[in-house]
């Protein structure tokens, strides 16, 4: 069905700055009167986190682009890690990107949102959401200030923990995957997806500093750190890079064509395929 203009909020600004640079995701803010959307591809996230039919329809198109793109079937935890990937990469983002914009950060359980993938797309219901106290927003409906920085990233970390925990409970079965290896996942897509997003907006620098911050390595449940690091290049450039904490099993279908982060990678491996991703 389609969605009507998004209904302004104190995260409206964010968003509309996050599909501007990158124009693949969209986010449709729900007001109190609206239905979630249905149909068309529409799925709730909620029933994806119950691991039932939806999720088993959800992940079929995740099978079929593989043997299209790979010309192979992949393994069933390979297809699940695959739709769990594309699915959390962009719903961090909501949690994100208005911490990064605008020091907002907005709740979202899995009931109050929806995806459309294949056109790019996320409904969410805006509701509560934490600032700091200068914030003008802080006299809103919904507001709740936190008295610094530090306690708004602690915000941003239970904000997307309680999101993201029934969608692991969801996929997890199906990845052959528990606990840690899970947070794993969770950890690399909050610090993937906002470190592209700055890239878009020319802040990846500072992205790096928040996300130290924000993902120190002892915050649980969340695994690892951010874990960003430098490697020279052949001709002495400084080339940007992290440490993944978990593998997206992309390995099982192209060994050759693995992503520069993975754990998988080596060094010399890293410099070569971020030296020809900068000539491209």
């Amino acid at each position: 069905m389609p969605l009507a203009a998004p209904a302004a909020s104190p995260v409206s600004d964010a968003y509309t700055r996050l599909t501007d640079v990158y124009p693949y995701l969209g986010v449709t803010e729900l007001s109190p009167a609206d239905e979630t959307p249905r149909g068309d591809g529409w799925v709730s996230v909620a029933r994806l986190a119950e691991g039932g039919a939806d999720l088993d329809t959800f992940l079929t198109w995740d099978d079929e682009q593989i043997l299209r793109d790979y010309g192979q079937k992949g393994r069933p935890d390979v297809v699940a890690s695959f739709g769990l990937h594309r699915y959390a990469w962009s719903a961090c983002l909501l949690f994100t990107v208005p911490w990064f914009l605008s020091r907002r950060v907005p709740r979202f359980p899995v009931e109050h949102v929806a995806f459309q993938r294949t056109e790019g797309r996320l409904a969410v219901r805006v509701g509560a959401f934490a600032c700091l106290p200068d914030d003008p927003a802080a006299r809103l409906p919904g507001a709740r200030a936190v008295p610094d920085e530090e306690a708004l990233r602690a915000e941003v970390r239970a904000a997307v923990a309680e999101h993201v925990e029934p969608i692991l409970t969801g996929f997890g079965p199906r990845m052959r995957r528990r606990g840690r290896a899970l947070w794993g996942m969770a950890t690399d897509e909050v610090v993937e997806g906002i470190w592209y997003v700055a890239q878009l907006l020319g802040e990846e620098e500072r992205a790096q500093r928040e996300l130290e911050l924000l993902l120190p390595g002892t915050t649980k449940p969340y695994v690892g750190s951010a874990a960003f690091r430098e490697l020279t290049g052949p001709d002495g450039e400084s080339l940007p890079t992290r440490d993944r904490v978990s593998c997206c099993m992309f390995y099982t279908l192209r060994p050759e064509d693995t992503c520069p982060t993975c754990p998988r990678v080596c060094d010399t491996e890293r410099v070569a395929k971020l030296t020809a991703a900068a000539s491209a």
